[in-house]
């Protein structure tokens, strides 16, 4: 729950600003939806039963209704609350032969053979790509989100609260991965010496992000060979992306081989192994647990909670949304990541300077309010953008 209190101390100035940004981008979306709809173009369910016109309205409202009431309820829904909530004149008897009509496109089923009918994952993607329209994010959301993604905040510390406003807006799973190696760019490295052939790594990066890690070199050195080594890094490749700098000592290594004296044999054991795993990329993921309040079985958390330590599987899954402008959509096994095929993920990719950054995303069953994480996923990718942008000024 969004709470008036914690919208007191914002700055109004900066959330007009916000505001107006981003209702002139939904508004010019609207826009197009509506000549799009005006057309008459509808998305007909494929199927090799397909016909040559689309449903007719009395058959577009029962599904629509049908989906809502499933996405609301998460129960199959019978012919008679079809009726009482369609507020159409027409009989049970009719609306069941229309539901068996729709259940042959393939877009309707009974898990049960006395049960009423839910939407498959074809109904459910017919659902979203025709019959709903997304409306704006409203203000006071937009506030909340804009306030906890300050540009005083460090580019880790803005991934974390994005994540954890996903999940607490939506009910869901927040994830957002980290930004890309390109994104974040040495001010300056330490090198500490702890027992045995281990260093302790203390980088500055970007605007005034500190990250510490320790690595295990070849062999011990001394605390005067490592902080000669830390001033040729900081003198040569400071300000320069992480993801290069590793190449870059070793392109120095090649171009310079005579004088490969023990200053550059520590900077390329040391910066090597600094700077080896910043093409690995991580994510941030929050709210996992309340996902559970869907499941049944103690197998489906088992199978849940394993599918979010598969860290490699879902970094690619991200990688793929990466290349494609806007939100994007995955309902059920449309992600290609199988223990998410009871799940639906909505994604957008967030920029920085210019460029892809990252992505972040919200992970719910497939019966998720769709009209209202769509919005909040692209709301929040523009504004964690944003707010990197200024704090790297």
């Amino acid at each position: 729950m969004i709470k008036q209190s914690t919208l007191e101390s914002y700055d109004c100035a900066r959330v007009s600003d916000v505001l107006r940004v981003l209702h002139r981008h939904f508004g010019i979306l609207m826009k197009q939806e509506k000549k799009q709809s005006s057309s008459g173009a509808k998305m007909k369910p494929s199927s090799q039963k397909g016909t040559d016109s689309g449903f007719n309205n009395r058959t577009e409202n029962l599904f629509k209704n049908l989906v809502e009431q499933y996405l609301t309820g998460g129960a199959p829904v019978g012919s008679k609350t079809l009726v009482e909530s369609s507020k159409l004149e027409i009989s049970a008897a009719t609306v069941r032969n229309i539901m068996s009509d729709l259940e042959s496109y393939g877009l309707v089923a009974s898990p049960h053979k006395s049960a009423g009918k839910v939407p498959t994952q074809k109904g459910l993607r017919f659902f979203v790509d025709s019959l709903i329209s997304v409306q704006p994010l409203d203000e006071e959301s937009i506030q909340y989100l804009a306030k906890h993604l300050g540009s005083d905040l460090s580019p880790n510390e803005l991934v974390e609260s994005a994540s954890n406003l996903l999940s607490d807006v939506s009910h869901l799973a927040g994830l957002v991965t980290m930004p890309r190696p390109e994104q974040v760019a040495l001010r300056q490295v330490e090198f500490l010496p702890l027992s045995g052939s281990r260093v302790l790594v203390i980088l500055v990066v970007n605007k005034r992000e500190v990250q510490n890690r320790v690595v295990k070199t070849e062999r011990e050195y001394s605390e005067i060979e490592l902080q000669q080594a830390a001033n040729y890094i900081n003198r040569n490749f400071g300000g320069r992306s992480l993801f290069t700098i590793r190449t870059d000592i070793l392109d120095s290594m090649q171009s310079d081989k005579d004088r490969m004296d023990t200053l550059m044999q520590t900077a390329i054991d040391v910066g090597g192994k600094t700077f080896d795993d910043q093409s690995e990329k991580g994510y941030v993921v929050t709210g996992e647990r309340n996902l559970m309040d869907f499941l049944t079985s103690s197998k489906e958390v088992r199978n849940l909670l394993d599918a979010f330590t598969e860290k490699g599987a879902i970094v690619h899954l991200l990688d793929k949304c990466v290349e494609t402008e806007g939100v994007q959509l995955f309902i059920g096994d449309e992600s290609g990541y199988r223990p998410f095929d009871s799940y639906s993920l909505i994604t957008a990719p967030y920029e920085s300077h210019g460029s892809v950054a990252g992505v972040l995303g919200v992970i719910g069953p497939t019966r998720m309010n769709y009209q209202k994480v769509i919005p909040l996923v692209d709301v929040t990718a523009k504004l964690l953008g944003s707010a990197m942008d200024v704090g790297r000024t």
